[in-house]
């Protein structure tokens, strides 16, 4: 048992009667111990009808939630939505989601700019004399495949051109396999 604040008297714990707990040296009457007994006695009821008037408060707070159609997976989705709303707001997630969303207007602005520069290679690479010379080699080849339009085409109609006029000649397509039966 623990010591009471001046070190000598035990401190009672819960459950025990405290009148057992009192020391020899400070004696109690009788009547000073029966007054304490009615009064034990009086508070253990108290709590009891205290635990009694809870259950039935808890059984009417069931009943009311049955009827309302609440469940316990809905009261949690409510707790949920109420503890997001005051998350939401508290000082420190209004400046995370305003830094979040100032880095987010950044990156965008940033991943914009690698694009243009992307592109702008791209057409710098395209205008080049080598690349020039190199769509022009494809185009000379289409027309001696056998391509039916005029060169000049668009460098991806002419590379798909190219494709189709080679697969044509090296097997049928299973269009003409079955025009043939």
């Amino acid at each position: 048992k623990e010591r009471g604040s001046n070190g000598t008297d035990p401190v009672p714990e819960e459950g025990e009667d405290v009148a057992a707990t009192i020391s020899a040296t400070e004696t109690l009457s009788e009547e000073e111990r029966e007054e304490l007994r009615r009064e034990l006695a009086k508070v253990e009821e108290e709590i009891q009808t205290l635990s009694q008037v809870l259950a039935a408060k808890e059984k009417h707070l069931a009943e009311i939630k049955r009827k309302l159609g609440i469940n316990s997976l809905q009261e949690l989705k409510q707790n949920i939505a109420k503890g997001w709303q005051d998350v939401t707001a508290t000082s420190a997630y209004k400046k995370t989601s305003e830094t979040l969303s100032q880095a987010g207007q950044k990156a965008s602005a940033a991943f914009s700019s690698v694009g243009s520069v992307i592109t702008k290679k791209l057409e710098d690479v395209k205008n080049s004399p080598t690349f020039k010379s190199f769509e022009e080699k494809v185009e000379n080849l289409k027309s001696k495949v056998g391509g039916t339009k005029p060169a000049g085409g668009d460098f991806g109609e002419v590379l798909n051109s190219a494709a189709n006029a080679s697969a044509t000649t090296t097997e049928p397509l299973p269009e003409q396999t079955q025009e043939s039966l």
